[in-house]
């Protein structure tokens, strides 16, 4: 499974590296009152690493936030009450 993941990302990175290669014309960007004139390729290449930080930081917010409830929770035990 890791091995097809690892394909998919590939295939991914390659679709969005050829689509920043085609696509190499100047956009503005303003974002309250910050401006920026960037190209597209530079763009998306942005927006694509900063989706990947913010994936991976809530990934691994959402495995510790379940290491913790397993820890908390109560464990069955095997004794009878009399």
């Amino acid at each position: 499974m890791r091995y097809i993941y690892m394909i998919l990302i590939i295939l991914f990175t390659a679709v969005a590296l050829i689509f920043t290669i085609q696509n190499s014309a100047p956009v503005a960007l303003s974002f309250l009152s910050a401006k920026a004139t960037l190209s597209v390729s530079v763009l998306v290449i942005l927006v694509y690493l900063l989706g990947m930080l913010t994936g991976g930081s809530v990934l691994m917010l959402v495995r510790s936030l379940f290491k913790g409830a397993r820890k908390k929770s109560p464990q069955k035990s095997d004794a009878k009450p009399a």
